[in-house]
């Protein structure tokens, strides 16, 4: 890593580059992700659903032969069950735990564009106000004079935590 990057905003980057996002809603709220973690969109299809898991997680789909776990995003964040609608969608992003790739699928309401945020229109996550951990923010852009909330997905879908919060539920 270069020294550049002393005095940056978001993660190492330059306050001065921008980074793409993936927009998506879920109710009437905008949410948005790096989009270089997204592998594809899929529209929201034939879930199989898994016993024991925790509540957000609406099953498993078949991805090419590969088993991808469904969240839903709606319930991660403490809300109520998403209602699926025409225009559900399923993102496919990858994301490194313990230094392995997996795949997830969040279902989302609705996928609208990518969107440019300058990292220095990126602001820390609030310290209030937000039905959301606060650790699954990763920050909040400003984008035409309105904030979207930037998803933090390492953080907000855990295996570890899924895992974790599955046994506890089972528990009681």
């Amino acid at each position: 890593m270069s020294t550049d990057s002393v005095g940056s905003s978001v993660q190492g980057l330059p306050e001065n580059s921008a980074s793409q996002y993936l927009t998506f809603t879920l109710g009437d709220e905008v949410f948005a992700i790096d989009i270089r973690t997204v592998r594809e969109i899929i529209q929201y299809g034939a879930i199989t659903a898994v016993p024991l898991m925790p509540e957000f997680v609406r099953g498993v789909i078949n991805l090419r032969g590969a088993v991808v776990p469904v969240i839903d995003l709606q319930v991660r964040f403490s809300r109520a069950k998403a209602v699926v609608g025409k225009k559900t969608c399923v993102v496919i992003f990858s994301s490194v735990i313990d230094g392995e790739k997996v795949e997830l699928g969040l279902m989302v309401d609705a996928v609208s564009e990518v969107i440019d945020i300058a990292n220095d229109k990126i602001e820390p996550p609030p310290q209030f106000g937000t039905s959301i951990q606060r650790d699954f923010i990763r920050g909040m852009g400003k984008v035409d004079g309105e904030f979207v909330v930037l998803i933090e997905p390492d953080r907000a879908l855990s295996i570890e935590e899924m895992a974790m919060l599955a046994e506890r539920e089972h528990a009681h």
